[in-house]
């Protein structure tokens, strides 16, 4: 038997590449991926202005669109900071306990984002599918079950995750081919056996995301029936209207989310490719969904021109 390499055995830190093949130019990529950013914190730290403020506002849709900017807002900041350091200043150790700890918020802040967006579908199922109880359906009270069972499934799940990665002692490398912490870029390293990681892992991808897509999927099918059994072509536009901004919102989080997880495990994406989307996965729907609900939102619209615009006085 080979002798073993102790650096590996139980690392202490590691180290975050970036983007492999473009190192050369990480410092410009910065530029645009700040701007993401920002647009992402600015457009969501109006929705949580906005929405608790705005009376109008107080209805289940817009109480969860508020938790979407919460969880939206987290991953932002759990994945900025360090990613831009690596770009910029070349800061790309990490204390491997820091690493595990980012792992754990990013992939439970996406699968907070995924049940977000379940609940969303629901309500607009209930408010176009049986309006006359929308209201004694979608209470405070549910709302909050909801948004806790949401929270407590991310976390619990994504948890075993950190704890199981937190097993392993001997990794052939230290070295991760990536921006941030992700789970199969750290499990690839390792230097034994993995198979419960990968399998654990694909059991919480299926169990939240492949969950809820499939549920967003009948909702939304069921609102479609229901919308063509409409009478009047005003009525059916209204409805449609109404649903537009959750379907672009979800389409776009679970298309994303699928590639991306697909292409890591099973696909044969350049790794710049794989890691260039898997950022944009992440990033580009916290950026996107704010503005898609205040282009949506008349209401968010009214309250981001008062805001933003300082009116003479009168």
């Amino acid at each position: 038997m080979g002798s073993i390499n102790m650096s590996y055995l139980n690392p202490k830190t590691v180290t975050l590449v970036g983007i492999p093949g473009l190192e050369h130019m990480q410092f410009w990529i910065g530029f645009p991926f700040l701007g993401v950013c920002l647009v992402a914190l600015m457009g969501n730290i109006f929705l949580l202005i906005i929405i608790p403020t705005e009376r109008s506002l107080h209805q289940p849709m817009y109480i969860l669109l508020a938790v979407l900017a919460a969880t939206d807002l987290g991953l932002c900041v759990a994945i900025a900071p360090k990613t831009l350091a690596i770009f910029w200043f070349g800061f790309s150790s990490m204390a491997f306990d820091a690493c595990l700890t980012q792992l754990f918020f990013i992939h439970a802040l996406q699968g907070m984002e995924s049940g977000v967006l379940l609940a969303m579908a629901f309500d607009r199922y209930v408010a176009i599918c049986n309006p006359l109880r929308h209201r004694s359906i979608l209470t405070p009270l549910f709302l909050v079950r909801i948004i806790v069972i949401v929270a407590i499934r991310a976390t619990v799940l994504v948890g075993i995750l950190s704890i199981l990665l937190k097993q392993l002692q001997l990794f052939q490398s230290v070295v991760i081919v990536h921006s941030y912490c992700e789970h199969m870029a750290v499990v690839k390293l390792a230097a034994e056996d993995v198979h419960i990681n990968q399998s654990y892992g694909l059991f919480v991808a299926f169990a939240i995301l492949g969950f809820d897509m499939i549920f967003v999927f009948i909702s939304y099918i069921l609102i479609v029936q229901a919308v063509f059994q409409l009478p009047q072509k005003e009525a059916r536009l209204k409805a449609f209207n109404t649903c537009t901004a959750h379907i672009f919102v979800f389409l776009e989080f679970y298309i994303l989310a699928f590639f991306s997880f697909f292409s890591h495990r099973f696909g044969h994406v350049s790794p710049y490719a794989h890691i260039l989307l898997s950022t944009i996965y992440l990033l580009v729907p916290p950026a996107l969904n704010p503005i898609v609900y205040g282009v949506k939102t008349k209401e968010i619209r009214r309250q981001v021109d008062q805001i933003c615009i300082l009116k003479p006085d009168t």
